[in-house]
């Protein structure tokens, strides 16, 4: 068997004759005394017994990349290809696989691996290593996997310059683009950390990378979330032993003292040749890059975070694409997120979410969702969970309230007709605001909580936009949207773009703000509101005033909101973290209705953000019009968006538009829009009615499927009251899990 240990032989020395050594070494020569100690601690903090395998295609830079993290740890560096095969075989890689040929060639390679072994090195895999799977087994039980991610392009280009002969698989009429491409599936099953390599970045530059890599790796208790509400300087002893992770909060929701919980350390940073990279990757692959950076994978291993990402995005979605990108008049392109199965933006977010929670929570205990919606988060989350398998059904159920009078028939229909064994729908008398409330409150009452947990077993966890992990998804569609432009050739990577977004609760907002500091070039946010216009009176003069407001109900229900919950985290954002204020803000908002910003903060916000609102009127005009010069028909969230886009770009740069919902889920509104006299109440009807106009883009077919499967499908109504509220949750408990 093949062995290569770590070389030490300080460990030879006895404690005594090093202590002694050390002592001398220090008082004579105390800078290189120092350069010693920081080269043996870093090496060995860094690795112990683990290896550095370093993995990725032909042309990747694997090896010079491992001889210079060797170089820096001061470690041996293995390079398969020449140390092991060769060596074994007697023989170069290129007459082994011209001897025996591709299949054989790659067990005779698994072979030499699986009698390979190691410990405290770099290992440089051979680019087919990983479609040995025994090989990779064995020699990643010893190791941290490191994968060189370099895109296709850049491959290509350097082989083609190198003239290499080697390459496992390349045959007549099999071209290197196609073995590249197969060969990622192996990658993605294997490593533990990614390290993009975009262009052609200098070797040190990606060893830096590596080893930056691997020290987060390594140091996942840093990765720690804190509540919007709590003061770094004023936390105790107990909050700081009682660290919360990206699974507690995923699980957890809402923080204990009523706040949202963000990262401690912020959010990751992509650096211009990083996201350039991932200009031709697919909507698939960049959510895998983008979300890897941002779940540790103590939370959620590389490999099972591809697994859910797939699941999610992979047969779910009508277009191929996921989150297209189209042009719609003049600079304005339109972000379409409403090709998932119920016709909205919360799809990205509520296909992948239920797959998180299944994966994060502890298989000891019970839970329970709780969802507010003002309409399309309904569908989206009833949808999302009762794709979970069986097993995790039957420990995870949910329950959905929305207000009964305040979504539009066929937004009602869909969440009935999306109610399964594990996920029920209750209509509220009520607005959203109160619904949304009533679950911030249940959450923070620890005497019904915890009689749950007691009683029943079961623990209490939210879905809505107020979790974490829901806003993930969104950074990753405003990311790809600016990258689909580039590669359109719209513009050039570092060009700047403005974002208009229809908007009630802040989520998908704040997302573009978070995709704009992870390095994408996002100018202005505009806030696009409709006659409930609180968030944009906000905006424009720093006061958030609920005094004397009443909800409007509007043609874009899903923004008929007064409450913009993820505010919180923006003005944490801006307010340097500083839990205290942003306690002072929202319990003044809920004392009396009304907050004022300093005027620091109000500069700031100003500087990010723009504001605007629609009326119904105008919404409605703008559908009519953008029908008629385009037959493209939008819905009435994308239509207030449109008109707001048009009062307040300044025309200097592209503006992308997020058309957060499908026109078919408010078909009254646009029939009424395109000038129709007579509609039928009948929902199912409304939509054939829209199909016969061959609009784009076309009537959407899950919402199809769903209505015709719907009927007289029933739901529970309760008034807007906590305890009734409660005593249907504890009933839904009952009959789910007893």
């Amino acid at each position: 068997m093949f062995h290569v240990f770590q070389h030490q032989p300080l460990r030879l020395i006895t404690q005594n004759s090093l202590s002694s050594m050390c002592l001398k070494l220090m008082l004579s020569r105390p800078v290189a005394f120092a350069q010693i100690w920081k080269s043996w601690f870093s090496s060995h903090s860094l690795l112990g017994k683990k290896n550095i395998i370093l993995m990725g295609p032909p042309g990747a830079g694997k090896t010079t990349t491992g001889r210079i993290v060797g170089q820096k740890l001061d470690c041996p560096v293995i390079d398969i290809d020449d140390d092991v095969l060769e060596t074994t075989w007697n023989m170069s890689v290129s007459e082994k696989l011209q001897d025996v040929g591709y299949e054989e060639f790659l067990e005779e390679e698994g072979k030499a691996l699986l009698k390979f072994s190691a410990s405290g090195s770099v290992i440089s895999l051979s680019g087919s290593n990983p479609m040995h799977a025994a090989g990779m087994q064995h020699i990643k039980k010893n190791g941290i996997v490191v994968y060189l991610d370099v895109p296709t392009a850049v491959i290509m280009s350097r082989l083609k310059s190198k003239q290499m002969d080697r390459i496992v698989g390349l045959s007549p009429g099999i071209s290197l683009k196609d073995i590249l491409q197969f060969r990622k599936q192996f990658y993605k099953r294997w490593f533990d950390i990614r390290v993009l390599c975009a262009g052609d970045v200098a070797p040190e530059v990606v060893a830096e990378k590596v080893l930056d890599a691997v020290k987060r790796y390594q140091e996942s208790e840093l990765e720690t979330f804190i509540s919007t509400r709590s003061s770094r300087s004023g936390r105790s002893t107990e909050e700081d032993s009682n660290k919360l992770y990206f699974s507690d909060v995923v699980i957890q929701g809402l923080a204990l003292d009523g706040g949202l919980f963000v990262p401690e350390r912020g959010l990751p940073k992509f650096t211009a040749e990083e996201w350039q990279g991932l200009i031709e990757a697919t909507y698939i692959e960049r959510a895998q890059v983008i979300l890897e950076r941002c779940i540790h994978p103590a939370d959620i291993p590389a490999s099972k975070l591809a697994e859910i990402i797939e699941t999610a995005y992979g047969e779910n979605f009508s277009c191929s694409k996921v989150a297209p990108v189209r042009h719609l008049a003049g600079n304005q392109f339109l972000l379409e997120l409403f090709h998932g199965p119920t016709a909205s933006f919360k799809d990205f977010a509520l296909q992948l979410v239920p797959h998180l929670f299944a994966y994060c929570i502890p298989r000891s205990c019970n839970y329970l969702i709780l969802v507010a919606t003002s309409g399309d988060t309904g569908s989206a989350v009833l949808d999302g969970f009762s794709r979970l398998h069986d097993t995790d059904k039957q420990r995870i159920a949910l329950v959905n309230f929305f207000p009964e009078d305040g979504v539009s028939p066929i937004q009602k229909s869909q969440m009935i007709g999306c109610q399964k064994e594990n996920a029920w729908s209750v209509g509220v008398k009520s607005d959203f605001d109160f619904c949304q409330t009533a679950i911030k409150q249940i959450f923070t009452n620890s005497d019904f909580t915890g009689f749950l947990t007691v009683e029943y077993g079961t623990a209490l966890a939210a879905a809505n936009s107020i979790n974490w992990a829901r806003l993930l998804p969104q950074i990753v569609y405003h990311a790809s949207a600016y990258l689909d432009l580039v590669h359109q050739g719209i513009i050039s990577f570092g060009s700047p773009v403005d974002i208009c977004i229809p908007t009630g609760n802040f989520g998908n907002m704040l997302a573009a703000f978070y995709a704009k500091m992870m390095g994408i070039p996002i100018r202005k946010c505009i806030c696009a509101s409709n006659e409930n216009n609180v968030l944009t009176e906000f905006i424009r003069t720093g006061v958030y005033d609920l005094r004397g407001r009443k909800l409007i109900s509007s043609f874009s229900p899903a923004v008929d909101i007064l409450k913009s919950s993820n505010l919180e985290r923006y003005l944490h954002l801006i307010a340097n973290e500083d839990g205290q204020l942003v306690t002072q803000l929202f319990n003044q908002l809920e004392n009396q209705g009304h907050f004022q910003l300093q005027k620091d903060l109000l500069g700031k916000l100003q500087q990010d953000l723009v504001a605007g609102w629609c009326s119904d009127e105008d919404c409605l005009a703008a559908i009519h019009s953008v029908y008629s010069t385009t037959g493209y028909i939008l819905d009435t969230h994308t239509a207030v968006a449109k008109v707001v886009a048009d009062r307040l770009q300044d025309r200097t740069c592209p503006i992308i538009i997020s058309s957060t919902a499908h026109y078919s889920k408010f078909a009254p509104a646009i029939l009424r829009a395109l000038r129709i006299a007579e509609i039928n109440q009948n929902p199912l009807s409304q939509l054939h009615l829209l199909s016969s106009y061959s609009a784009l883009p076309p009537i959407h077919w899950g919402l199809l499927e769903t209505l015709k499967k719907t009927g007289n499908g029933d739901h529970q109504v309760c008034a807007a009251d906590m305890s009734v509220l409660m005593s249907h949750i504890e009933t839904l408990i009952q009959n789910h899990f007893m």
